[in-house]
């Protein structure tokens, strides 16, 4: 607050406080009580403790959707805020106000939601099933689209209902439209490393030749993208990759029963990578190993007789789970009938 603000404040603070031979007779009670905590109030604002925020109850009809609002308004459903409908029902009204902004220049708006689409969608949906009568709490804010841009990131980065693959995206038209394409810098202003911020740009990159494997993309994580990408280089694995998501995707749509992501990405690497036996049984008589693509050791034959083959699992050797369990199912395929 600045010292003219202060002073302000201070003085008007100081005018409620009369000397005792001018005060009149002590207020009891509820007077007593607001006096008081104008009085308190007043100091706070002396003092920078408080900062003042509009806010309003409107009809969520007169807000639209921030083009740059970092959820997919049209996958809201009934489902999806159930929780939030519930919650409203019970309390009788929002209790967190959505964050805005005042638009100008357009007749049938008079602000833009940056935080609180589900809010949102959950009033607007509560006023057309019964519930007339409840408003749209909105924090009206005076800010720039960078500035909304990492507000909104903050408020729903914890957010579990936020799909992964909604705030990569987010972060990728950001990128370029507030960083200037400069990784670095976006990761500065979200106070985020680098490489957590690559993840997320490397999940919006997926090309759709590959996803469309997936009969839901909003079920995508980062996790997956990380397992995706990987499946991109060089180029023939690409082609490969490629491939075999199309035949995913037609089989499908031909009835073919839907997988799990996890099952999807085991079955893309496979077509990718088959596991291929590297070595020979070394003279120690301790087997022959099993690498993965790049070479790393997956699993070792250590023999095999008429009870079984023995294995063992190289854990610590490099490889990644997925590609472990594609050396189980390519040895399984050949031992088990």
């Amino acid at each position: 607050m600045t010292r003219k603000n202060s002073g302000f404040a201070a003085d008007l603070a100081a005018g409620i406080d009369l000397s005792e031979e001018q005060a009149p007779q002590r207020r009891t009670g509820i007077a007593s009580n607001v006096l008081t905590g104008r009085s308190n109030r007043l100091a706070d604002l002396a003092s920078g403790a408080v900062i003042n925020r509009m806010q309003e109850l409107v009809d969520p009809a007169r807000c639209r959707m921030w083009e740059g609002h970092n959820r997919d308004y049209q996958l809201l459903t009934e489902e999806r805020c159930a929780d939030l409908i519930d919650s409203i029902k019970a309390q009788g009204r929002q209790e967190m106000p959505a964050i805005v902004r005042r638009v100008s220049g357009e007749p049938d708006y008079d602000f833009e939601v940056i935080c609180g689409a589900r809010r949102h969608w959950t009033i607007s949906w509560l006023r057309s099933h019964n519930y007339p009568d409840f408003k749209f709490l909105i924090d009206i804010r005076d800010i720039g689209d960078e500035e909304a841009f990492r507000l909104a990131d903050i408020e729903n980065r914890a957010r579990d209902d936020l799909s992964d693959l909604e705030r990569a995206r987010d972060y990728l038209r950001a990128l370029d439209l507030y960083y200037g394409g400069r990784q670095k810098t976006m990761a500065e202003r979200l106070n985020v490393t680098e490489s957590w911020l690559t993840r997320y740009l490397d999940l919006a990159r997926l090309p759709e030749e590959l996803t469309r494997a997936f009969p839901n993309l909003q079920d995508l994580g980062v996790r997956n993208g990380i397992a995706l990408k990987g499946l991109l280089k060089p180029e023939e694995r690409k082609a490969r990759a490629f491939a075999e998501a199309g035949r995913i995707a037609e089989a499908r749509k031909a009835g073919a029963p839907v997988q799990t992501v996890v099952d999807i990405i085991k079955t893309l690497t496979l077509a990718v990578d088959p596991p291929k036996k590297s070595g020979s049984p070394k003279k120690s008589g301790r087997g022959e190993t099993i690498t993965s693509e790049g070479g790393r050791p997956v699993l070792r034959i250590e023999g095999s007789d008429r009870k079984g083959v023995r294995l063992t699992l190289l854990h610590k050797g490099g490889a990644s789970r997925i590609e472990a369990e594609l050396a189980l199912k390519a040895i399984l395929d050949q031992h088990w009938s």
